[in-house]
């Protein structure tokens, strides 16, 4: 196993901008009004942002027993067993058809985590981790997200027509892009994802952790032939390619993922504030530490998977305190996400649990 020094977490590795709870505040206000103006719309509340739920999969999450000790820490201090909940979706606020591209998103509760919990008021004992189909966040911070936030509504629902055209010229930049050996996080994530199967993508925390001791962040990279036979597989244009696409998959076969994680070690060239930054693996590879298998069975049930939707929340500060979030976009998440919990349980009137179990 490559050979790392991981840096000790320290208040230090942090730094709050003075501006920074002034922009998380309107950053809340933006996305509880965008929210809030939808559900009237719809009348139905759903996420303020990855509202469109593709597939909800039970699995099982495994900790190895021989770690090495750096990696062995929080979840992955023993070795265990644990029943998960998985949720694949897209990101934007609003259930738009699928030919209108968007970055793939997958989030997993980790059922009966053992430990410390940060939040000792948060019913269950859960560990959320939320993954998107890049290594980096389109931004740095809560303050670059401003800009942005007149385009909620829009970026919601309506204007399909202009969406699925602009979508079309951004998918073929990016293929532009990739066929140079390049590819830009900040173009798929304006709607020039390319349109591949789901199932064939590896999927990353983008923001870092903290990981016991030391900083992580972490990725779900797909091991089983049945998943990386859809590397790059084409996908569809349908309205719900993708949910119709992983019902296929998981009708006839299940699938195996790594969990991993990359410890930081250099804090200049793998940043804890700025998300944006791609932490170089040549530093600091992700390497396993936990084992996912999710077994054939119906991904997406008509009746009760929009029910499950309603009453479960993914949170990245839903966790032990030994995978605290770091940095200024998951200090965003904390009080954004709350106020989208806020609002879809009293709009729809059905409170946001935790599963006892799976």
């Amino acid at each position: 196993m490559h050979s790392i020094s991981p840096i000790a977490y320290t208040p230090a590795c942090e730094t709050v901008r003075k501006d920074e709870a002034d922009a998380i505040r309107t950053l809340q206000d933006a996305f509880a009004s965008s929210a809030g103006e939808l559900a009237e719309a719809r009348g139905h509340a759903c996420r303020a942002v990855h509202a469109k739920g593709h597939a909800l999969l039970r699995g099982t999450l495994t900790v190895p027993g021989s770690l090495p000790a750096q990696y062995a820490q929080g979840l992955f201090a023993q070795p265990g067993s644990y029943a998960v909940l998985l949720r694949w979706s897209s990101p934007p606020a609003g259930q738009l058809p699928d030919s209108i591209s968007t970055p793939r998103a997958v989030a997993l509760k980790v059922i009966g985590v053992p430990g410390e919990r940060l939040d000792a008021s948060r019913p269950g004992h859960s560990q959320d981790f939320l993954l998107v189909n890049a290594p980096a966040f389109a931004l740095p911070d809560p303050q670059s997200l401003l800009p942005a936030r007149a385009l909620l509504p829009a970026s919601a629902e309506g204007f399909e027509t202009g969406k699925k055209l602009l979508s079309s010229v951004l998918r073929t930049v990016e293929g532009a892009i990739e066929a140079l050996g390049g590819s830009s996080v900040k173009v798929k994530g304006i709607g020039g994802e390319p349109q591949r199967h789901p199932l064939g993508e590896t999927y990353y925390s983008q923001t870092p952790f903290l990981y016991g001791p030391y900083m992580a962040k972490f990725a779900l990279a797909p091991v089983s032939d049945s998943l990386l036979a859809l590397r790059g597989a084409p996908l569809d244009n349908g309205d719900d390619a993708q949910r119709e696409a992983l019902a296929a998959h998981f009708a006839r076969q299940g699938g195996e993922w790594e969990l991993r994680a990359q410890l930081c070690t250099d804090l200049d060239q793998m940043p804890v504030e700025d998300a944006s930054r791609e932490w170089p693996e040549a530093l600091s590879p992700y390497v396993a530490v936990a084992r996912l298998v999710v077994q054939p069975q119906q991904s997406w049930d008509p009746v009760v998977s929009p029910r499950l939707e309603d009453e479960t929340a993914f949170d990245p500060w839903n966790c032990v305190a030994a995978h605290r979030p770091l940095g200024a976009i998951n200090r965003a998440r904390s009080e954004v996400m709350r106020t989208s919990r806020e609002v879809r349980s009293n709009f729809n009137r059905c409170p946001i649990h935790e599963p006892p179990t799976c």
